[in-house]
């Protein structure tokens, strides 16, 4: 069974930092464009960041440029994700995805979906 499962969510004050890991198993995602995507109460889920299976390209969201960065250890299977100077509008439920290109990523084309992990981010 292919999974991909988060972890490191959690209650964080504004300006604070989580670091989300996304493990996966049942198969090599190291052919797969990794990404993050997060939904807020009452809002459609959106982009947050992507990363090429080979690491070397990166994407983020206008919102979290410059205080998000996406990694990953094809070695362990695994994508994080590094959260910093966190604001109460980061909050939201955090999932990781794999699709086979970076395009796929951007156009919500997803092979795989993680369950998610809650990210609360209070002022």
């Amino acid at each position: 069974q292919v999974q991909l499962v988060e972890s490191g969510g959690g209650s964080v004050q504004a300006g604070g930092s989580l670091r989300l890991s996304c493990a996966g198993s049942g198969r090599t995602f190291s052919g797969y464009a990794m990404g993050w995507f997060r939904q807020a109460p009452g809002k459609e889920r959106e982009f947050v960041a992507a990363i090429y299976w080979a690491g070397g390209s990166t994407y983020y969201a206008d919102s979290v440029k410059g205080r998000f960065t996406i990694s990953r250890d094809n070695a362990k299977n695994t994508v994080y994700l590094q959260m910093n100077s966190l604001k109460p509008e980061d909050t939201a439920v955090y999932s990781c995805a794999a699709a086979p290109s970076l395009r796929g990523i951007r156009a919500h084309a997803i092979d795989y979906w993680g369950q998610g992990t809650q990210v609360t981010v209070s002022s």
